[in-house]
C-alpha cells in the first residue's frame, strides 16, 4: 500500500493512468476496498456527478459525510454518502424514491447505457417526487439524481470494481516484491497497456 500510496504503479492494470495515478496520493488507498473505490472513482460517471471532490474531502475529514435519514446511511456509509457504484443508485431509488424492484432495475439499465444514447433522465421527475413525498428536501432530491445521472457517462457496479480490485491487488503484489519477475511478465504481454517497453524497464531498474 505504500507503494501505491506513492503513485508508483506503472505496469499495474487499473491504476497506471495518469488520472489514476493523480488520484492515489489524494486518496491513500490503506486496504482492500479503498482499491475498490479508487478503481471505481476515476470515471466518467462520479466525474460528471461531482460525486470525486466530496468524497475526497469526507475521506481527508475536510467535511462531515451527512444524512438526511438513517437509511440512507445504511447505503451510503460505506462510501461516506457518495453514491459510487450502480448498486447503490438502486438501492436509493428504491428505499427513498419509492421505486419498485423492476422499476429500479429499468433505472440500472438506464444507467449501464452511455447518456448519448441512453434514458436515465427520463427516471428524473419519478425520482424526485418520489423522494420529496417521503419527506427529503427537493434540493437533495436533485443533487441525489444528478449523481445517479452522472453514471449515464459510465460507472461501475461495485462487483465490477471489486474483481478489478483484486487484480490491482495481485499485481502489486508482485510489482513490489517480485520487480524483476512483474516486469518481465508485462514485456511477456506486449502490447498492451499505457507505456512502452522502454519505460516500463527503466522503472524496473
Amino acid at each position: 500500500y505504500d507503494m501505491i500510496c506513492r503513485a508508483d504503479t506503472l505496469g499495474v492494470f487499473q491504476i497506471e493512468s495518469r488520472a489514476q495515478m493523480s488520484m492515489l496520493p489524494r486518496l491513500k488507498p490503506r486496504e482492500f476496498y479503498d482499491l475498490v473505490i479508487e478503481v471505481a472513482i476515476v470515471r466518467p460517471g462520479p466525474i460528471q456527478g461531482d460525486m470525486v471532490h466530496p468524497y475526497l474531502r469526507r475521506r481527508q475529514g475536510k467535511e462531515k459525510a451527512e444524512y438526511p435519514k438513517p437509511e440512507l446511511e445504511k447505503i451510503l456509509g460505506k462510501t461516506l454518502g457518495v453514491p459510487l457504484f450502480q448498486e447503490q443508485a438502486m438501492k436509493i431509488a428504491i428505499v427513498a424514491g419509492g421505486f419498485r424492484p423492476g422499476e429500479a432495475d429499468e433505472l440500472r439499465r438506464a444507467m449501464a447505457t452511455f447518456k448519448r444514447t441512453g434514458t436515465i433522465g427520463n427516471y428524473r421527475q419519478r425520482m424526485i417526487d418520489g423522494m420529496t413525498g417521503r419527506g427529503y428536501e427537493k434540493d437533495f432530491a436533485e443533487r441525489c439524481f444528478k449523481q445517479i445521472e452522472g453514471f449515464g457517462e459510465y460507472g461501475f457496479p461495485e462487483s465490477h470494481a471489486a474483481s478489478f480490485a483484486l487484480l490491482v491487488y495481485a499485481s502489486c503484489w508482485f510489482k513490489t516484491f517480485y520487480p524483476d519477475v512483474f516486469c518481465a511478465a508485462i514485456l511477456n504481454s506486449q502490447p498492451m497497456g499505457f507505456y512502452q517497453p522502454a519505460q516500463l524497464v527503466r522503472d524496473a531498474r
